[in-house]
């Protein structure tokens, strides 16, 4: 159970015994929501996730120290990790590169670093797609626009096959892409989204849901129709968060029933 379930039924200050009652009532109640647990597989495949997104902070870290090492030496570089990579082998290939050698030395040392973090999650994105290659649900969920390999290895890795969830929009929820709602006197105020959930799966899914549209906007498929009528009424940012829901509802059906995304019915997904 998590955490914040349990609180409301810890009695006066906490001790370890009043814990346990706590949780022993909590538990009780006809509509706790209980965390499934994982399979060893969902935790290995989830713990390379987690590495890879420790490496990639570690490159932006990295490439934003370069850029910092090189504006205060006078020398602006256009915005893209490709330009910076290649403005610095032009810059170390001159001979008259106005810097220290020991700061020419740290930024070949620097860039060395880049490229070694770069074949790090290089190699972590090949063990993802065979991986996808490997195992039917991961191979399903692949198929949905705008669910690429990252977010179908991290989706089957945390829900597995779906079945903690009811319907699609339970998982929407519980990655945090509906609104939130206050409630008073009866009359309901829908606010900004949620939030709420799994962070990592939620940026993945918002990433796809901002590459897709082009494409997906001039499809003759319901989804399509959906999504270029929601374009003409409603922001861009809005749209993109109501399409990552409807692509998460989409993979939880695929994964719930064992089939594959039919663009002839994307939109009807519940």
């Amino acid at each position: 159970m998590s955490p914040e379930y349990v609180r409301p039924y810890v009695k006066a200050q906490k001790n370890d015994d009043r814990d346990a009652e706590a949780i022993a009532e909590a538990a009780s109640r006809p509509t706790m929501r209980f965390v499934e647990l994982k399979s060893q597989a969902q935790l290995d495949l989830q713990s390379l996730h987690r590495v890879r997104s420790r490496l990639v902070n570690a490159r932006k870290a990295l490439i934003n120290q370069l850029r910092a090492i090189l504006l205060e030496r006078g020398h602006v570089v256009a915005k893209g990790p490709s330009r910076l990579d290649k403005a610095l082998e032009a810059m170390l290939a001159d001979a008259d590169f106005d810097v220290s050698d020991r700061i020419r030395a740290l930024i070949v040392e620097m860039h060395d670093e880049w490229r070694e973090l770069d074949r790090r999650i290089a190699a972590l994105e090949a063990e993802f797609k065979e991986h996808v290659r490997a195992h039917e649900p991961p191979r399903r969920l692949a198929t949905i626009p705008g669910v690429g390999v990252l977010t179908a290895t991290a989706l089957t890795a945390a829900i597995g096959d779906g079945s903690a969830f009811r319907r699609g929009r339970d998982l929407a929820a519980w990655l945090g892409l509906v609104p939130r709602q206050v409630t008073t006197g009866g009359r309901p105020r829908l606010l900004g989204i949620t939030k709420r959930g799994n962070k990592y799966l939620r940026r993945l899914f918002i990433h796809g849901a901002r590459a897709a549209p082009p494409s997906l906007a001039r499809s003759e498929t319901p989804l399509g129709h959906w999504l270029r009528g929601l374009l003409a009424r409603a922001h861009r940012n809005v749209v993109v968060v109501a399409l990552a829901a409807k692509l998460a509802r989409i993979a939880w059906a695929s994964l719930h029933s064992g089939t594959g995304f039919e663009p002839s019915q994307g939109a009807a997904v519940g």
